[in-house]
Parts: structure tokens; C-alpha cells; sequence
């Protein structure tokens, strides 16, 4: 549903799929800057709001995601991951359990498919799992990755709203005048996703593909928690966390900024010019879009400080350090995900060589 803060004066839209909420009010170097000192709010209220109560609630969702959950303190921020029987993601959850109900924010669009989901595991176990988006708009006012007590975190929410770290569930008619509720200017989403990238995290569907695992793109110990009892697709976790590597690596780009444009979500990745033959990967990606592709671009946005910048899932045994093409545009990777990740059994040598 659009956002009623669409109305703001100098207010524009953003792209599917956030064309309900504001990509930008006019400035955004100066919006990043607000949203950093705790002076702003964003609008994501097109991303959908899950409540499940009961009181098996927490021990239900802790059987079934990556999280360990059963012990959530009241009020404690989480991230936790719904995966197959392959151990690839199809949801990523951040919630907090209010001490009657969790309260989760997703992506847009993918509410219903969690909740049928839901509903199909739980037998006769005491939970309710509601769709509540109509009525509850989530706006953040930290930045992506912040400090858990900055100032933004400190605000006191209006009667009626959740917190949930950062991120606040407010009542949707409340939404047109919660910037000046509080005291905070709005900020669009690109500020928010500049943030965001800069701090390295991934988001599901742009940094996330139905090949994805927990292990790629680093959301081991922030979603995933090693040492809780089994959830669907816990197997490929401790397979690769105990014995493999993941087969790709999510990186952080500092993109070319002489460039006008900024490469799209899906851009073909491939290696730089005048790349030695020696550090090219065996093969380039399954299904890849060109010649040489060797993984593609997540999100990408201009950092008020950093510039042009962007966030890409490459295979694995590309070297970390070489230059690399995002859509055409010259960038230089930083590790996020070492090649190396995964594989912590160490076996003794001399086993090693009586198995052999």
C-alpha cells in the first residue's frame, strides 16, 4: 500500500520493489547524514509484519529457523533464516518477542508465503500466526548496523508502537505525522540502503538468490546460530561450517566513481581488465548472463562519505585480490566472506593418513 509519506514535498518514489516509500526527499547525501546522527526516520513500510502468539511460540519458531530462539529475552532484537531441506534461504526474519507475541518485519511481498508455511507446521501446538501488515508500518531510525544503544535507539515510541532494535512497528494510521511526532526528519530508502551496504549486510532478493546459503553471505552468528538442536536445512549449515567451503562469497565494492551510473541489481560481475589468466576461477557461473561472468551485482548506491558502492556474490575462488567489473563499471573488492569460510573440523594428520 502506498506510503502516505509519498505526500512529503520533494518527496520520490523508488523502484520495485519499494515503489510505495521514498527513495529520496531531495537530498540524500544530507538524509544519510540525519539518519547517522539519529536525526531521521525511514520509511519501509512496504515491508510486510508477521505477529505469532501462543505460548509455544518461541520453542515452535526456534524448531523450525536457524536462530536460536527458545531462550529470547523480552524485548531482545533477532535475526533468524527459514531454509529448505537443501539448506538454501527463503526467509529472513528480524523480530522481537514482546513477552505475549514475536513480532517480525519481512520483505514485501513474501508475508503470505511465510505465513502459509507456518500454519502448515503447527499441528497442535499453541500458536497463532496473523499477517498484521495492514495494520502495523515499520520505519527505522538507526542506521543499518549501528549501535544497539545510539541515540535513535533511545527515543521513547509512541504508545501503541514496538520496537524492534531499530526499527519501530507504528499503527499505519499514525505513519503521516510520525516525523514530527518525534522530533526526526524523513530520510528515503536510498539513504537507508547506502547505510546498509556500507555495512555490509545482505538483503534477501538483492544479495540473495534461490541458490543461497547462510554461509555466502555472512549471516553465520547473525541469523544462525551453530550449536542449537536441528531445523530444516541445518545439515548443509554444519556440512560447510565442519567440512566444505560455500561455493560463493559475498564482497563489498568500491565502485569507479568517474562512472555516472550506478550497475543494477543483477549485473553480470566479471573479472577486471588485463585480469592474468592465472587468477581467472575454473568456470564462470551457472546460467551466467555473458562470457566470463563470475557473479552479479546485489545493490549498489552513492555513500555520503565512500561514494559510489556496491555489494556482489562472486564464486568462491576468485582472488580476493584483483579488480573487477560490476555491469561494466571498474570496482575493488573488500572481503566480507574469506574464501576460506566454512571447513572448522581440523582433522589430525596422522588419522588422516591411516584413513587414506
Amino acid at each position: 500500500m502506498r506510503s502516505p509519506l509519498l505526500d512529503t514535498p520533494g518527496a520520490v518514489a523508488g523502484e520495485a520493489p519499494d515503489e510505495t516509500v521514498a527513495a529520496h526527499y531531495g537530498d540524500p547525501y544530507a538524509e544519510q547524514r540525519a539518519l547517522v546522527s539519529g536525526q531521521a526516520l525511514v520509511d519501509r513500510s512496504n515491508r510486510e509484519v508477521v505477529r505469532v502468539a501462543g505460548a509455544d511460540r518461541l520453542k515452535w519458531l526456534n524448531d523450525l529457523s536457524s536462530q536460536k530462539l527458545d531462550t529470547l529475552a523480552p524485548g531482545t532484537p533477532a535475526q533468524t533464516l527459514l531454509l529448505d531441506l537443501q539448506g538454501r534461504v527463503e526467509h529472513h526474519l528480524t523480530l522481537m518477542d514482546d513477552g505475549e507475541a514475536v513480532w517480525a518485519h519481512v520483505e514485501p511481498g513474501t508475508a503470505a508465503e511465510l505465513v502459509a508455511f507456518l500454519e502448515k507446521m503447527r499441528f497442535m501446538l499453541r500458536v497463532e500466526v496473523a499477517d498484521v501488515t495492514s495494520a502495523y508500518a515499520v520505519v527505522s531510525v538507526a542506521a543499518p548496523g549501528s549501535s544497539p544503544d545510539g541515540p535513535s535507539v533511545r527515543l521513547s515510541p509512541p504508545d501503541g508502537t514496538i520496537a524492534v532494535g531499530g526499527d519501530l512497528l507504528v499503527p499505519r494510521e499514525r505513519l503521516a505525522g510520525l516525523p514530527a511526532e518525534l522530533g526526526l526528519r524523513p530520510a528515503g530508502l536510498w539513504a537507508y540502503e547506502a547505510l546498509r551496504i556500507a555495512a555490509h549486510l545482505p538483503r534477501l532478493g538483492f544479495e540473495t538468490d534461490h541458490k543461497t546459503i547462510p554461509h555466502e553471505v555472512g549471516w553465520i552468528g547473525e541469523a544462525v546460530h551453530l550449536s542449537k538442536g536441528c531445523y530444516r536445512g541445518q545439515e548443509t549449515v554444519a556440512r560447510v561450517h565442519n567440512l566444505g567451503h560455500p561455493p560463493r562469497r559475498l564482497v563489498f565494492l568500491h565502485l569507479d566513481g568517474s562512472v555516472d551510473v550506478l550497475p543494477p541489481h543483477g549485473a553480470p560481475v566479471t573479472l577486471g581488465v588485463g585480469t592474468p589468466v592465472e587468477a581467472e576461477p575454473e568456470a564462470a557461473v551457472e546460467g551466467a548472463a555473458e562470457p566470463g561472468q563470475i557473479g552479479f551485482v546485489g545493490s549498489s548506491a552513492r555513500h555520503y562519505e565512500l561514494g559510489p558502492i556496491a555489494l556482489a556474490v562472486v564464486k568462491r575462488t576468485v582472488p580476493v585480490d584483483i579488480d573487477l567489473l560490476a555491469g561494466g563499471v571498474a570496482a575493488s573488492q573488500e572481503v566480507i566472506v574469506p574464501p576460506d569460510a566454512g571447513r572448522n573440523v581440523k582433522i589430525d594428520p596422522a588419522l588422516r593418513r591411516r584413513v587414506r
